[in-house]
């Protein structure tokens, strides 16, 4: 079971219907998290939201607490949300992304995908990873051609995965496969 955590976003259950795909989907408000339903899930989803990391505690109490446990995705505001809790500082971007359509590369040998690779991906964001970052076991794995934004990250170790962009957009080319491979890992 995958269990969604949803940041009050409008974009959450296009996530929820994207992953039921895959796995049966459980979905509940971050501040309504069902303790029963995260040890029951094999992976945990941080939805998009509005605001910054730093506004959702709960979700970092989850994140640590599930770490290395659980196989954990984030998306949008979930990528920055990992990030963050991993000692990474998020800013914002001098261009907003919403709605918008890039392209991005695959640029890391250890990425579960083929390096070089070109995705154009759906983007709705107006935070960005604040780089250089390192920490132990995450690889930025994917960039936006045009900006050099990080847009993907992957820890293979702890099946911890990362989105800037929306795999569930329609701007969003393959994402099913996206979500595919990163839950096969």
């Amino acid at each position: 079971m995958i269990y969604v955590i949803d940041h009050n976003d409008s974009f959450t259950h296009n996530v929820v219907h994207q992953f039921a795909l895959f796995d049966k989907v459980e979905c509940d408000n971050y501040d309504k998290v069902r303790e029963n339903k995260i040890k029951q899930a094999s992976t945990i989803i941080f939805s998009p939201g509005p605001g910054n990391p730093k506004d959702y505690p709960i979700t970092s109490k989850i994140y640590k607490k599930y770490k290395g446990k659980k196989r954990i995705i984030g998306i949008c505001l979930g990528f920055q949300h990992i990030l963050f809790c991993e000692g990474a500082r998020i800013i914002e971007q001098k261009k907003i992304y919403h709605g918008y359509q890039s392209n991005i590369k695959v640029i890391n040998n250890k990425s579960l995908f083929q390096k070089g690779k070109l995705f154009k991906v759906g983007r709705y964001h107006s935070l960005k990873l604040k780089e250089p970052f390192k920490s132990d076991n995450f690889e930025i794995t994917m960039r936006c051609i045009t900006s050099k934004v990080a847009m993907a990250f992957e820890n293979n170790k702890d099946k911890i995965y990362g989105f800037q962009f929306h795999p569930e957009s329609f701007l969003t080319i393959n994402g099913n496969l996206l979500i595919k491979k990163i839950l096969s890992a």
